[in-house]
């Protein structure tokens, strides 16, 4: 992927996995943009943290995301909402590698009640060194950027 910047954002039940992630990433030498929360106690709307998320990808401030919640089920829908992100629910390396060789995703969504630290840390890896392998699997992604709401303009 490019650059070493990164975007990162989670509700309350996200908080931990993501702290220990933004911990991680800076210990690589990247720049993350942490949209909270860093407090567990508090409950946060996912919804609210996708759309940061989301907004500063929209306005290009980096190229890839991370987003973790409880089960990563409601970031996943939530992020998903914008035509322009590939979210992927990841809850194994291979699904990572995946994501980004076949679906070119530009955004990693976790669970955090359900992904332990070091699978989480695999998983970032791979997502953020694997690269998009193109060919047949770009005439799919271009699909996915042609059905944003086509049917509803009839």
């Amino acid at each position: 992927m490019q650059g070493k910047k990164i975007i990162i954002a989670a509700d309350h039940a996200g908080c931990p996995l993501k702290q220990q992630l933004v911990d991680y990433l800076r210990s690589q030498d990247y720049e993350v943009l942490d949209f909270g929360t860093s407090d567990e106690s508090v409950s946060v709307d996912y919804p609210d943290k996708a759309y940061l998320l989301a907004k500063g990808l929209y306005n290009h401030e980096e190229d890839v995301g991370i987003l973790v919640c409880g089960s990563g089920i409601g970031m996943s829908i939530a992020i998903n909402r914008y035509s322009f992100i590939r979210g992927a629910l990841v809850c194994s390396p291979e699904m990572a590698k995946l994501a980004r060789q076949h679906n070119n995703a530009n955004v990693l969504v976790l669970g955090g009640r359900l992904t332990s630290f070091d699978t989480a840390k695999t998983c970032l890896d791979l997502f953020l060194t694997t690269p998009f392998e193109g060919g047949r699997h770009e005439i799919r992604v271009k699909k996915l950027e042609r059905m944003d709401h086509e049917f509803e303009n009839q």
